[in-house]
């Protein structure tokens, strides 16, 4: 049973981000895409508040942007073509308060994505992040070169 649950949310992460991938003009300026979603309601997550920070050369996080994700759990607008250059990532999304403000105490108080971006030029990186009170899952795609 617990295999079948499993499988259930792969296959939601993959739905999202099929749904996620396709380039429009809005995503080739803006090259990083985060979709969240609840998995206790089945619907997406609006209004986590999610920060974005670079690695500095001193192994340090410089804070890039703070948003929160809108009424579809997006947060298309997070970083630019500009600013979005090659070089390790974090994502921190405050779970604490989304699930506070549905009266539920989680065990996490906020889930980190660290990851590397190679070669960003002419890339779309989709993150999607799969939320419940206990735990969180994450999926990436990234685009091939589009010219």
């Amino acid at each position: 049973m617990a295999f079948h649950s499993v499988f259930l949310v792969f296959l939601a992460g993959l739905a999202l981000c099929s749904e996620a991938a396709p380039l429009d003009p809005l995503d080739a300026k803006h090259p990083l895409f985060v979709k969240v979603v609840d998995s206790v309601r089945g619907s997406p997550a609006p209004n986590v508040p999610v920060k974005l920070y670079k690695e500095a050369a001193d192994g340090s996080w410089e804070l890039l942007n703070s948003k929160q994700t809108n009424d579809r759990g997006v947060l298309p607008e997070l970083t630019t073509k500009e600013q979005f250059v090659a070089g390790l990532y974090k994502l921190e999304l405050d779970t604490a308060s989304y699930w506070k403000s549905m009266g539920l105490n989680p065990f996490y108080h906020h889930a980190d994505v660290v990851f590397t971006a190679n070669d960003v030029v002419n890339r779309h990186h989709t993150i999607a992040v799969v939320l419940s009170p206990f735990s969180y899952s994450t999926t990436a795609v990234v685009s091939e070169p589009v010219e």
